[in-house]
């Protein structure tokens, strides 16, 4: 009965462990389940979808790879906020990033007649907001489509610079593609005409820093070239051409070879254009070059079908047919030869220029010398007038009417070369036409060599030497001396250039202007410009010039640090000498307080008569005209 009683006491006593330790297995198992579920949860929360849970017991595993240690830690506080974090076991891992190169940051800037695009990556620390709010203030009125990607890497050096030239030319142009990478842009698009290319290439150019790569392919019409001129010289002087036309670049390659083999140094600048007689230009000018190559030396226009030779004084008459007919026999029919032997010069005392026609720096106009009836006369006044306006023209050219009868058409053609220079002088001979000077157009050789050969004929000989010069192309945009003044007013307007009370530091609302008088500057190049500093009358004088001076100091500092060439630049310092209005109100001392903008001018000289020799040697050094000053109030308090 005892041993009976003892084994149901054991078997009691085994059922229930068997159902303690299950009712614990049981409940383990929950607090795991409930754990792994609640730090699911706070991981989705945070979007922390890389990491994953794992218990075991009370402990909580976190596993995954975390992008940064930043996304490591974040995951770990959100386990420890549904979880006790001494029961949080830390598993992750983090990506390797030393080894990963970064993505190529470029964007495609697309400009059409439906707007603008934007296609590409940009580093995530770029404002991509503002991005498109530059572009929309750069071409106002026009829809940005924004398709860009966005990649967290470090912004590499030169894409701000690179982005914010692209922006700054996005306006230039109405169909483009601008491609822009670090320290680089690459800009391709399509203008009316050539004039308009070569300025729009001038002005990017100009805009890029020296720092940033640019590449241009901006790409226009081909221009109609009429007549279409070649005009090829080898003298004492060397080789060279007065111009140069081309209808393809096979036939400009064609020009180019044999213009080396005639001893011309680095590329030919030979325009291509529409209109030429024939197919076989290039062929044919060429063969031109080659003969002048073999007589040691002469002139060769070709004008449109018409070609005139001149061989150099001296060169043998067995060569010179032998050459010449050479030529005739190898240019293609439509080609009509002229060919001239110069007779060797006479012992007879050689006298001054019959025929000159000078146009001075200033603009005015002299025509003196020798001419061939009183008709004539008056015919060259009345074109001279027309061609360069009636005050600006002075005509003493006296009667000889023993002159040829071409004269007048040649004194015409002289005077209509001279109009289309800046300032030179044509001198008409018995033997011949010559033009020098300045020139702002870069196809003004050429176009001068075509006007005389279209009016002379292929029988006359003219020589051609014009410079041209940056500062007098109107096609760049290059200001005036005085339009440079004009155009400080305009930007400073009803603002002000400030300084910190009392001190020679500029305020920072200054900046704005500062940064739009010197985009004006470097486009008004080395200018005699004058920055003067004026104060009101409060304190001592000695104290008031000193500060003025510092100031107009500072102004010309801050335009030296925006890349400004100030080297023709003087800094003057007035102090409380050139009052402008009372110092008794806080108005007129306001307005005393400023800085001025003038040209220097130079010191007044008694007028004289122009002259060939200042002429040619206004031709030699390029100088122009200065200019009126204007002024720009501008400054702050003392």
């Amino acid at each position: 009965m005892r041993l009976s009683s003892v084994f149901i006491l054991l078997c009691t006593f085994a059922v229930a462990a068997v159902l303690s330790l299950g009712a614990a297995w049981i409940a383990a198992g929950a607090v795991e389940e409930s754990s792994a579920q609640a730090v699911r949860t706070e991981l989705d929360r945070d979007a922390l979808t890389w990491a994953d849970v794992d218990t075991n017991g009370l402990q909580v595993f976190l596993i995954g790879t975390a992008p940064t240690e930043a996304d490591r830690f974040q995951a770990l506080s959100a386990a420890g906020r549904v979880v006790d974090t001494a029961r949080v076991i830390d598993q992750i891992d983090i990506v390797d990033t030393d080894g990963i190169t970064p993505p190529r940051f470029s964007i495609e800037m697309l400009r059409n007649d439906d707007g603008v695009s934007l296609i590409g990556l940009l580093p995530a620390a770029t404002d991509r907001t503002q991005l498109i709010e530059d572009i929309s203030r750069a071409v106002p009125d026009v829809p940005v489509a924004d398709l860009l990607e966005v990649a967290d890497y470090e912004v590499p050096e030169g894409w701000d610079d690179a982005l914010e030239y692209a922006v700054s030319v996005l306006r230039v142009l109405d169909r483009s593609k601008i491609s822009i990478e670090a320290g680089k842009v690459r800009i391709k698009g399509a203008v009316a005409n050539e004039d308009t290319r070569r300025r729009v290439e001038a002005d990017l150019a100009r805009r890029a820093d020296d720092d940033l790569r640019l590449a241009l392919e901006i790409t226009a019409p081909r221009p109609v070239i009429s007549p279409f001129t070649l005009r090829f010289i080898k003298d004492a002087d060397g080789a060279r051409f007065d111009a140069c036309a081309a209808p393809t670049e096979e036939d400009r390659a064609l020009i180019q070879s044999a213009a080396a083999q005639a001893g011309i140094d680095g590329k030919v600048d030979c325009r291509l254009g529409l209109g030429t007689p024939t197919n076989e230009w290039g062929e044919a000018t060429a063969m031109g070059i080659g003969a002048i190559n073999a007589l040691g030396g002469g002139t060769i226009t070709f004008s449109d079908v018409d070609v005139a030779l001149f061989a150099l004084e001296g060169t043998e008459q067995e060569l010179f047919d032998r050459v010449v007919g050479e030529l005739e026999n190898s240019l293609p029919d439509v080609f009509v030869v002229k060919a001239t032997l110069p007779k060797p010069p006479s012992d007879a005392p050689q006298g001054v220029p019959e025929f000159t026609a000078t146009r001075s720096p200033e603009g005015e106009v002299q025509l003196r010398g020798r001419i061939n009836s009183e008709i004539a006369r008056q015919t060259a006044d009345s074109f001279a007038r027309a061609a360069f306006g009636s005050a600006t023209v002075r005509t003493t050219a006296r009667v000889d009417e023993t002159l040829p009868p071409n004269w007048s058409s040649r004194v015409l053609a002289a005077l209509e070369a001279l109009s289309r220079l800046s300032n030179g002088a044509v001198v008409v001979t018995p033997d011949g036409l010559s033009v020098t000077g300045n020139t702002g157009n870069q196809t003004a050789s050429s176009e001068i060599a075509g006007l005389l050969a279209d009016k002379l004929g292929e029988s006359e000989e003219f020589e051609i030497a014009v410079t041209y010069q940056e500062k007098l192309d109107p096609l760049l945009g290059i200001p005036t001396p005085e339009e440079c003044e004009a155009q400080i007013v305009e930007i400073i307007g009803g603002r002000k250039i400030t300084f910190e009370p009392g001190s020679a530091t500029l305020d920072l609302a200054t900046q704005d202007i500062m940064d739009e008088i010197a985009e004006l500057l470097q486009l008004c190049g080395d200018i005699p410009l004058v920055i003067a500093g004026h104060t009101d009358s409060q304190g001592r004088e000695v104290m008031n010039q000193q500060l003025s001076q510092a100031r107009a100091q500072a102004v010309l500092d801050a335009l030296r640090q925006r890349r400004v060439l100030t080297s023709s630049y003087e800094v003057i310092g007035y102090g409380e000498e050139q009052p402008i209005a009372t110092n008794d109100t806080e108005e007129g001392r306001e307005a005393n307080r400023r800085i001025e903008f003038k040209l220097r001018r130079p010191e007044p000289v008694e007028e004289t008569e122009t002259t060939l020799e200042s002429i040619e040697q206004s031709t030699q050094t390029g100088e122009t005209s200065g200019g009126e000053s204007a002024e720009d109030t501008t400054d702050e308090q003392n």
